[in-house]
């Protein structure tokens, strides 16, 4: 009980700090109250209690144009009642395949006030994959934009369908609905269903096929007070999610800027230059990436970066994949000491969190576990190492998912889920993850982490981007094998890269291959795709 109650009194202090909770007019407060115990913590709640405080502020900027609050929470009713119209109820599936912009965040929310689960698409994914996915998690109706209308010939047949974006003045299917017109119907406010909807994440699929992860809503605003203890997001900044919304990362800001109130500015597509205009013209004060991002931001150079005025942005916070050392570095050396690096997984939402002063004293690092949550490296025996040795990666918190709705689970011990990933702590306490369980590499006898050396190679003058992978070697058993993305105008050679790795790892490390690529295969959250250079 003692801890229970210093868990709540820590978040109440850490809520009002970011101004969740506010001083504010008795009739507003009111209001405030009923609305948070009609919704509880969901994405509905978020909308309908910002339309009660900031009806005229901007909720919601893309190339479009914006939205205030009440528009969303007009239009969301609205939504959600021609979506009831329609046929659609309460713990049906609905899909959404689209890129950042306002139809997804009006989509999610109308399928919280409808009581509907949501299914995100990855908008990388190919028409077979899009099949195979809709078929193992039945979807009702798939929400989409109109560019990815001819990849839904077989996922979408017998179910509804309704754009969210297009280019046009209608969907490329006759007499498909688009979400602008449903949202100008009835904007009656609806009652809160009885279960609210899950949401249903894939996996990044970067070694096989996605797997659905269902993740239910968080009982309290605990997990979320957590977060903002560490990261300083406050209400009513102007947040630029650049990470895709339809991952875990992206869509955690997502939840977080209806509970601060804050102004999400989108873009359907990332783009450097585009991001630095964005910052300048919107006075942005978080922006959400994932590495790759920050790479291709440091890529326009420092005088590029100056021509814009980046002096509100208050935090950079990135997750999704690897974030290595000297990039950390690099970006808190152009922008500032505003880096926060979030290391988690699909399945146990957020484990580890890196501030700027980690990063500046462990470049490289995860970081450290935010209040709530457990992290442990366990051996092979199932205890838990002391600083130094790696081990499996078990984390445990109110956010783990509810297993994969196509069946399995990720082994648990003594409560804890498994991240899939292999690291270590450092006698400080932080976290660094020396790569995934399934990915270490035996050549000759000798147990290598692809990490490690990648990270080395990674700070070699002239490296934009590298991956290294295992392939089969009739000597050694495996043998590793690099791939570099060389910068602009760098005349790197396989020695260098050689040559360097012997100088500062053991010789079984040095890549036996070097194979120089444009760019790295990506997913859409910037993971590089492993299995397509194993080819």
């Amino acid at each position: 009980m003692r801890e229970l109650l210093a868990t709540k009194a820590f978040s109440v202090r850490t809520l009002t700090r970011a101004g969740v909770y506010r001083p504010e007019r008795p009739d507003v407060a009111a209001r405030v109250l009923t609305a948070l115990r009609r919704w509880g913590p969901t994405p509905a709640a978020g909308y309908v209690v910002s339309a009660i405080r900031y009806p005229a502020e901007l909720a919601l900027v893309d190339e479009h144009g914006s939205l205030t609050f009440a528009d969303v929470d007009r239009r969301t009713n609205a939504l959600a009642n021609a979506w009831a119209a329609d046929g659609l109820e309460p713990g049906d599936v609905v899909a959404i395949l689209c890129r950042n912009h306002s139809g997804l965040v009006e989509a999610t929310v109308a399928c919280s006030k409808l009581g509907a689960h949501v299914l995100f698409l990855n908008t990388s994914s190919a028409a077979p994959e899009i099949a195979a996915v809709c078929a193992r998690e039945m979807p009702r109706a798939i929400v989409y934009d109109d560019e990815f209308g001819p990849l839904l010939d077989e996922a979408a047949r017998g179910r509804k369908r309704y754009v969210a974006w297009s280019e046009g003045s209608a969907g490329r299917a006759a007499g498909v609905p688009r979400l602008d017109e449903l949202a100008e119907g009835d904007p009656a406010e609806r009652d809160p269903p009885a279960d609210s909807g899950r949401i249903i994440i894939l996996t990044s699929g970067t070694t096989g096929t996605p797997r659905g992860a269902r993740r239910h809503q968080p009982a309290t605003m605990d997990p979320a007070a957590a977060l903002l203890a560490v990261i300083p997001l406050r209400a009513r900044g102007r947040t630029l999610v650049a990470a895709p919304l339809f991952h875990s990362w992206g869509l955690a800001h997502l939840v977080l800027a209806s509970a601060l109130s804050s102004t999400l500015v989108l873009r359907r597509r990332f783009d450097a230059e585009a991001t630095l205009q964005a910052i300048d013209d919107h006075g942005v004060t978080a922006l959400v990436v994932v590495p790759a991002m920050l790479q291709r931001l440091i890529e326009l150079g420092e005088r590029a970066i100056r021509r814009h005025d980046i002096g509100a942005l208050r935090v950079i916070a990135t997750s999704g994949a690897a974030l290595p050392g000297g990039l950390a570095t690099r970006v808190m050396d152009a922008f500032g000491d505003v880096l926060y690096n979030l290391y988690g997984s699909t399945e146990v939402a957020w484990a580890t969190i890196a501030t700027p002063a980690d990063l500046r004293a462990a470049p490289g690092t995860a970081g450290r576990p935010p209040r709530g949550t457990v992290v442990r490296v366990l051996g092979a025996d199932g205890r838990e190492l002391p600083p130094g040795p790696s081990g499996r990666i078990f984390v445990g918190n109110e956010l783990v998912f509810d297993g994969y709705t196509g069946g399995g689970e990720r082994p648990v011990v003594d409560g804890l889920l498994a991240s899939g990933d292999v690291g270590h702590v450092d006698q400080a306490g932080r976290l660094f993850v020396d790569g995934r369980d399934d990915e270490m590499i035996v050549s000759g006898g000798e147990n290598v982490f692809p990490r490690e050396v990648e990270d080395l190679i990674a700070g070699l003058p002239g490296v934009a981007e590298v991956a290294v992978i295992g392939v089969a070697d009739d000597a050694f058993g495996q043998r590793l094998k690099a791939f570099v993305a060389r910068s602009p105008g760098s005349e790197l050679s396989e020695q260098d890269v050689q040559d360097h790795v012997r100088a500062n790892l053991a010789r079984f490390k040095v890549p036996r291959e070097v194979v120089f690529l444009g760019e790295l295969p990506r997913n859409a959250v910037g993971k590089v795709l492993k299995r397509e250079l194993a080819g």
